[in-house]
């Protein structure tokens, strides 16, 4: 097990870090809980300014996301319909705003913790399946935002698992259709079942 460091975070290309963040795990120590987490099997890139479907698309810089324009290794945690807490991982250099939203993992550790914070009595395969859920079971909230990803509260682990090219599928991101042609782009990296 290896604490994923900076130098992962800040490479230009926002569309190999989604891949390579399949397999790798996202860990928690939120308060004085102990440590949850997963699996990452399902991740999307986002590329602004460029990318229409980015928060950054055209340079935007709002109090919500001037985040994103920091250096790599941070988390971009953001409210969806005004419910759901989305995590992101900031990638690239400073003034550049990349980010991963990271849409599904496996739970692994600290299941009993994730079970109480969805309100669950078993594993099921919407515990930690989509970008809510896990941030609630993982305890995420958007207080979050601008944590460093390689401190103790939220990090990410290499634990040695490769993930083979032919185990990845791409497709196109969800809920992006105001994007016009970046609807479209097979930015959403998931692992075969």
């Amino acid at each position: 097990m290896q604490m994923l460091s900076r130098s992962f975070y800040v490479r230009a290309d926002v569309l190999q870090i989604s891949r390579e963040l399949l397999g790798k795990f996202l860990l928690t120590r939120i308060g004085n809980d102990h440590t949850t987490g997963g699996m990452i099997v399902e991740a999307e890139a986002y590329a602004g300014p460029e990318d229409r479907a980015s928060h950054a698309y055209n340079g935007r810089r709002t109090s919500r996301t001037e985040i994103m324009f920091q250096e790599g290794g941070v988390a971009y945690v953001y409210l969806c319909y005004g419910i759901h807490h989305l995590f992101n991982i900031v990638t690239n250099v400073e003034g550049i705003p990349h980010a991963v939203l990271i849409r599904a993992i496996v739970p692994i550790d600290g299941i009993d913790l994730m079970l109480r914070r969805r309100d669950k009595k078993a594993v099921i395969s919407k515990l930690t399946g989509g970008p809510g859920t896990l941030t609630q079971a993982l305890g995420i909230h958007t207080t979050h935002s601008g944590t460093d990803l390689t401190g103790h509260q939220i990090w990410l682990e290499d634990r040695g698992i490769v993930v083979p090219d032919d185990q990845i599928t791409a497709g196109p991101r969800v809920g992006v259709s105001y994007a016009g042609e970046y609807a479209a782009k097979p930015w959403r990296f998931k692992l075969k079942k």
